[in-house]
């Protein structure tokens, strides 16, 4: 396994970076703390040597987490979070209405101002209990901000040294490209999955060519393509996966069985799971550097790891992406 360099920045991850939305709590129906802590240190000792969080997971309370689990192992990881989502403050773009891990109404905005980033980096730094984050990405584009500031924000970061590269979760190409005029931009995080195939062709193909990383994320469409979700799977209170037209009972069935004709037979080939050849697949296409892989407990965070170990060949990658391509959204 080689490490993947995230644009043209100094910073070499896995294929697989430990995706920590989940152990944060919200929307995910709540979370374990213990069980993530020792997560975190299960994908880091299965090989993994990144994760990725953010303030908005919990309302900090998965970078805490991050930050209590790697205190004394700094040395060995890469973090990276991100900025531009905030609870406490309705300045920016309304982003959405939602609820804290208590249950208390939050309303989310999307805020890329100068000050807020400046006071968001600082918080995380301490949240986290590490002087300098490895790669800092806006979280969402804000409508209400010229990219001109954010990225003079971003920019006065890394000349700080409390960041070491710039990234941008869910812009267009269109704007990656104006931002591109007033910084640089080592790395963009969209959303993909052999299910969710729209940015396939679009900004990842486009940040492939103008050499910036693309690290995606839920691959896995939050654990569907797992083969572990049946049509009788219920979920905890408050996880959105209840409100998801991709678990619909139709959609679980439709998903299972081309999981069951195309990945079971080549997983047992490889000795692997469902999830190991979905994840391998994914960070076998070109075009993309690395995938998050959310995991709550040790034994997610291994089976994550273990991806980065199956070699798929041309045929079986080939046919993979036939199936899937073949499936409608819903």
């Amino acid at each position: 396994m080689q490490l993947r360099q995230i644009g043209t920045s100094e910073i070499h991850a896995t294929p697989i970076v430990f995706g920590a939305w989940a152990i944060g709590g919200w929307l995910w129906g709540g979370t374990d703390d213990e069980a993530a802590i020792e997560g975190i240190h299960a994908g880091l000792d299965a090989g993994i040597n990144a994760i990725d969080t953010a303030p908005a997971y919990g309302f900090g309370h998965s970078e805490r987490i991050v930050g209590e689990a790697v205190a004394q192992r700094q040395d060995d990881v890469l973090i990276f979070t991100k900025c531009g989502l905030r609870w406490d403050s309705d300045r920016g773009q309304h982003h959405y209405d939602t609820v804290d891990n208590e249950g208390k109404p939050v309303q989310l905005y999307r805020n890329l101002r100068r000050d807020s980033i400046l006071r968001e980096c600082e918080l995380s730094l301490e949240r986290l209990g590490v002087e300098c984050i490895d790669l800092y990405q806006c979280h969402w584009p804000d409508a209400t901000t010229p990219i001109k500031e954010t990225m003079g924000a971003l920019t006065e970061l890394l000349d700080q040294k409390m960041i070491r590269a710039i990234g941008l979760s869910n812009f267009t190409p269109g704007m990656i490209e104006e931002c591109l005029q007033y910084g640089p931009v080592h790395c963009s995080q969209p959303k993909f999955s052999l299910l969710s195939r729209d940015n396939y062709d679009g900004v990842i193909t486009w940040c492939h060519e103008h050499d910036i990383a693309t690290i995606v994320y839920s691959p896995l469409e939050q654990g569907l393509l797992t083969g572990k979700v049946t049509v009788d799977r219920t979920f905890n209170e408050g996880d959105q996966r209840n409100d998801k037209p991709w678990f619909t009972e139709e959609n679980i069935r439709r998903v299972n069985g081309v999981i069951d004709a195309v990945l079971a037979p080549i997983a047992e080939v490889h000795k692997a799971t469902i999830a190991q050849v979905v994840l391998a697949w994914t960070i076998a296409a070109a075009p993309i550097t690395c995938a998050l892989a959310g995991a709550r407990n040790a034994g997610q965070a291994s089976e994550n790891a273990g991806a980065m170990y199956v070699d798929l060949s041309e045929e079986q990658f080939d046919a993979i992406r036939e199936a899937f391509w073949r499936i409608e959204g819903p």
